[in-house]
Parts: structure tokens; sequence; C-alpha cells
């Protein structure tokens, strides 16, 4: 991590923040990080101000909007000459692997070029490049963004007094394990909450989407320290007997892990095991990965604790972090008996399972634009 001096850290501050992918799981949390105090405000990329998510945002307050698509040189050029700050997360699901490399280096670039003073890269792990360059870890969605990453790092060395950079590196958002059409969604059998999945004895690293509000607006108040900075963010390393083991302690509710082979757990998705994992990628070209192969590099990931963390830096820059899986269940349990609203019991059940999607590109059904 490169140092700068004070009056380049003065440089480096921001005010307006141009999002990228804010209306997605990790973005509305970012934004309502970024103007819960009104220390910043926000222009937020959508393709539709009205829809559902967007007004969410608008009632945060401090949240304008930019309706297009990243994959817009002319709206990207019109976003960040609007703001002084980026924070860009781009979903891989929706692009494929090559669309996103390209967008996410162009974005780079026209912000460097557009007066950005720091900018923000919604990033994920080299997955390939941590196990050693071995094809079985290979996960098209991890290392489309961590690849990416790097390049910015790389640039960063000769560009950090200009424009400052850093990577927000997460994971699997613990909300991920408790939702409908996700890698992890669990279903009620005999009564019992099941993760039936290809994990092993591995551990994932799951991150609490509330965190990540934390996170970001710490990247953009501490300039000085974040510029060149990979920070790589998560609860733990959870594994799912432990994850099951704390859901019944909590709650009462019996549940349980199941280890299973990759083709058992890809039986059930024998309709899209082939199709691209992102959807607008080009089936026709031989580099897009199938959602079988890309979500076997992803488990195997997990499987072998190919992943790290410091989580004695995450207990600084964040010492009220979630730090368990067992914490964040008593949170959203606590929540819903303040409330009123569903237990995570309730939210589980194959009747209201499907109607709380967490990932955009569930909502949209794999059927969204670029």
């Amino acid at each position: 991590m490169q140092k700068i001096n004070c009056l380049e850290s003065d440089m480096l501050k921001t005010s307006r923040i141009f999002v990228v992918g804010a209306t997605g799981a990790q973005g509305i949390p970012v934004v309502r990080g970024l103007v819960s105090d009104g220390r910043y405000s926000v222009l937020a990329l959508t393709r539709d101000a009205v829809s559902a998510r967007a007004r969410a945002l608008a009632e945060l307050g401090n949240v304008e909007f930019l309706e297009g698509t990243f994959a817009d040189e002319t709206i990207l050029r019109q976003g960040m000459r609007a703001c002084d700050g980026v924070f860009l997360n781009i979903d891989g699901f929706n692009t494929g692997e090559k669309t996103e490399t390209y967008w996410a280096i162009r974005a780079y670039e026209i912000a460097l070029e557009e007066g950005v003073k720091f900018f923000v890269y919604g990033n994920l792990d080299y997955t390939l490049k941590k196990a050693g360059y071995r094809s079985m870890f290979r996960t098209g969605h991890y290392d489309g963004k961590g690849r990416i990453g790097e390049w910015i790092l790389n640039q960063n060395v000769g560009n950090g007094g200009r424009m400052g950079a850093a990577l927000f590196t997460t994971g699997p958002y613990m909300e991920m394990a408790f939702s409908a059409q996700t890698p992890m969604t669990p279903r009620i059998e005999d009564g019992v909450l099941t993760w039936r999945v290809p994990l092993g004895q591995g551990a994932v690293v799951h991150v609490a989407l509330e965190d990540c509000a934390y996170y970001v607006r710490w990247l953009f108040d501490h300039p000085e320290r974040a510029n060149g900075m990979d920070l790589e963010v998560a609860i733990d390393h959870i594994r799912y007997a432990d994850l099951a083991a704390a859901f019944t302690r909590v709650t009462g509710y019996p549940a349980r892990y199941v280890d299973t082979d990759l083709d058992a757990y890809f039986a059930p998705l024998a309709a899209i095991a082939g199709l691209p994992a992102g959807y607008n990628a080009d089936p026709a070209d031989k580099s897009t990965m199938s959602f079988r192969d890309n979500f076997t590099g992803f488990w195997n990931q997990w499987k072998h604790d190919i992943i790290t963390r410091d989580y004695s830096l995450l207990d600084e820059i964040h010492p009220g972090r979630i730090r368990s899986a067992e914490e964040w269940i008593r949170r959203e349990e606590d929540r819903a008996k303040e409330s009123g609203g569903e237990t995570l019991w309730e939210r589980v059940q194959p009747e209201t399972l499907s109607k709380r999607p967490i990932l955009k590109l569930s909502e949209d059904h794999r059927c969204g634009t670029l």
C-alpha cells in the first residue's frame, strides 16, 4: 500500500459519489452508508429510476439518479464528470467475464480522465491465482473481478497521486444462505432446515451486507490510508455444520448441513447448468464459462480453504463488525421481533422463500439487460 502526504490526502477527499451497481444487494447498503449523515451525496446509476429498489434508495435522501447503463461510455462520462468519487460494482452474472473486464478497465480510465479523486472497485478474490493457477478452482465471476482489481492497483502505483484507488473485496453475502436462487439456498426437508452443498469440511467467507455500508464509507473517509489498499472483508470462515448449529441455538428450530457431491448438487439445476454463468455472455464464445463450470470452481475454493482474510485488520477498521454466523442470526431474529417482520425460520419456508430474493439477478430472473 503506497504512502501519500497530507496535501495529496486532501486532494483525494470526495463529497459526491457516482455509484455503479447502486440497486444491487451490495449497492443498497453502500449507498445508505454514504448518505447516512449528509457528508456525501450519491448519483446512482440505474436502468429504471422508478423501480422498487431505486425508490428505496430515493427515500434515504441525498440520492439522485442517472438512468442508463455502465456499458455506455457517454453515460460513464456523464456520471463521473458530475462527481468526485466513484464506487463501481459491476454485476458479473449479467455481463459475463469478458464484457466485465472491458468495462471495468474502461471505467477506471474514464474516471482518471474526468478528474475523479477517489475510485473504489467492488472486487472479488482472484481465486485462480490464489490457488496456484490450478483450473479446478477457476471461477469466472471471481477471477474476472480479481484480475481487474490487480490491474487497478498496478495502475495506481503511477496514478495514485492524481486519482486514488482502492479495492473492496467481498464474498458471498450471509443473506444468500437464507434466500432463494443463490448457490447456497436451503430447503425444508422433513421439518429440518437443510443446506445440501458440496463444501466438505471447508468454510465460506460470508459477508454481512450491513457491514458493507461501514467498510465502503471507511474507504472514502480515509483516502490517505485506503489509497492502494485491497480491503478484503468477511464475517468469518463459516463452516456449514457450524451455521446449522448456530441457527438451532438461536431459533430453536432444527437445521443441518449435508455434504453432497457436485453431480448431486447440479442435478436439480440441469436446465441451466450448461448455460453461460453470465447470462448476457455469448454461449458460442469458447471463453464463456458455463454455470456448472463456474460454480464447480466456486465450491472448490471454499472446500479447499483457498481464500484467507485478515480478521485483526477488520477488527481494527470496524470494531463493531459482525464476527460470527451466530451473531448475524441473532441480529436478524432480534430485528424481526422488534419490527414484527419475518423471522429467519419464516423466511425459509417454501411458500415465502421465493418472495425475498436478495440478489438482483434473481429478481430479474437472469433477464436483465446490459
